[in-house]
């Protein structure tokens, strides 16, 4: 399933909207009951307005009602494996749970990792008593 993910986040790559970093950036989530939610980064002029295509992806997601997720993959045209943002690390931590993380790149690069690996120390609203 990994491969599948994977081949899933390069064809969502390419319908980014990248016109400003060129950075063109796919994702693929998949969910406990075996559906896939692809994403892409969209940019916007108003830069603060972008978003990557992990959170499109989440976001699709969530949105059709699925709330238990396996692993999310993601691909860009990169020298070795990318990595999510910051920010996408923490809504994969608050809407996914710890799932495996697969970072690839288009020259067949990837290494796997779990969300608490790359993010250990997670802003979680549940410790706000």
């Amino acid at each position: 399933m990994v491969e599948k993910l994977i081949d899933e986040a390069i064809r969502a790559r390419q319908n980014a909207h990248a016109p400003y970093s060129r950075f063109q950036v796919g994702a693929a989530l998949e969910s406990a009951d075996g559906r896939v939610f692809p994403g892409c980064n969209l940019e916007n002029a108003s830069y603060g307005l972008t978003i990557c295509a992990e959170r499109v992806a989440i976001f699709k997601a969530v949105s059709g009602g699925c709330r238990e997720f396996l692993r999310l993959a993601v691909v860009a045209d990169t020298q070795r494996e990318v990595a999510p943002c910051g920010a996408c690390l923490q809504v994969i931590w608050e809407l996914c749970g710890d799932i495996l993380v697969i970072m690839a790149n288009l020259n067949g690069k990837q290494a796997l990792s779990k969300c608490s690996d790359l993010f250990p120390h997670p802003f979680n609203p549940k410790d706000l008593g």
